[in-house]
């Protein structure tokens, strides 16, 4: 049976991410800073207080993993805060480094010595931290945020590849949830981005590692 860690598992991605894993068999520890009624009706181990931004957190979450082997790590804890260029919020763009790119580096570092031969790591981005993409501007700190986290997760599939862990950037899609309801947009079911995610983290390979997709399969310009 596999262990898969989940971070943001108490709602939207996070949720149906928990859902689906746990429904084809595996076992789940479900990482977020507080549960809901949602997570706790599914039965999987869940750890509150995870707050990927803060040592503490992160040192929580590592505490419960403990000494088993994950074999699965979903980096899915993210925030969206809306900063354009006439109102520059310089600490909104720093919180959202702190959540969206330096928390699943964190969290990766943390639990790099439970990860084996064949251990994967699905970092969850958008295509709004693509350079090639960005045909609109705005959303500075999202933007940023997830452009530096595509490239730590390059780094790190550099650099866990001799140990023999796979590395995959993958964009959601435009998914039904509440930051996506905060730009006012509605999208695809959580559960079919769910199904998208693990199909491209189980055809995941060491010779892909490190490679940018949306969870339809499409390869996405950096």
């Amino acid at each position: 049976m596999k262990n898969t860690v989940i971070t943001g598992a108490n709602r939207g991605i996070g949720l149906a991410l928990t859902r689906f894993a746990k429904a084809r068999g595996d076992r789940v520890l479900a990482a977020c800073r507080a549960s809901s009624s949602a997570l706790d009706a599914l039965g999987v181990e869940v750890v509150e207080g995870v707050d990927v931004a803060h040592p503490a957190g992160v040192a929580r979450l590592a505490a419960a993993v403990g000494e088993r082997p994950v074999h699965c790590l979903v980096s899915n804890a993210g925030i969206l805060i809306q900063v354009e260029l006439q109102n520059l919020d310089v600490a909104a763009i720093r919180q959202q480094f702190e959540v969206n790119a330096l928390g699943p580096l964190q969290v990766a570092a943390a639990l790099q010595g439970r990860f084996e031969q064949g251990s994967k790591i699905g970092l969850i981005t958008s295509r709004m931290g693509s350079l090639g993409d960005n045909s609109s501007g705005g959303h500075y700190g999202y933007r940023m945020s997830k452009a530096a986290l595509n490239i730590a997760g390059i780094s790190l599939a550099r650099d866990l590849a001799p140990r023999g862990v796979a590395v995959a950037i993958i964009h959601p899609g435009m998914v039904d949830t509440d930051m996506l309801a905060s730009l006012g947009h509605h999208g695809l079911e959580p559960s079919e981005a769910a199904r998208g995610i693990f199909a491209r983290l189980d055809e995941l390979t060491l010779e892909t590692s490190g490679g940018f997709w949306h969870m339809n399969g499409e390869r996405l310009p950096w």
